[in-house]
C-alpha cells in the first residue's frame, strides 16, 4: 500500500532563486500543560517549474522525491495571488 503525499499551504517570502522558491508553512498547536497556542513556523525550499509564484502568494506545496539537495517539495498549485 502507498502512503499519500505531504500537502502544506504556506506563503512565499522569497523568490529570488532560479526554479526555487523559500516558503513558510506556519502551524499551530497548544501546549499540553499549560493549554496555551503555540505558532511554529518553517521554511521550506519549494521547486518551482515554471517560475510563477511571487513573494507574497498562498500555495500549496506537495511532498515529492529529492530534486536537490535541499529541495524534497513542489509548487502544488497557488491558492491566491499577492496584491
Amino acid at each position: 500500500m502507498r502512503s499519500r503525499r505531504k500537502v502544506k499551504l504556506g506563503k512565499v517570502i522569497s523568490d529570488k532563486m532560479d526554479k526555487t522558491v523559500v516558503v513558510e508553512v506556519i502551524t499551530t498547536s497548544h501546549h499540553p500543560v499549560y493549554k496555551k497556542t503555540m505558532i511554529k513556523a518553517k521554511k521550506y525550499k519549494v521547486h518551482d517549474e515554471k517560475s510563477e509564484c511571487k513573494v507574497g502568494d498562498l500555495v500549496s506545496i506537495m511532498e515529492t522525491k529529492p530534486i536537490s539537495k535541499t529541495k524534497r517539495w513542489r509548487v502544488f498549485k497557488v491558492v491566491e495571488q499577492s496584491k
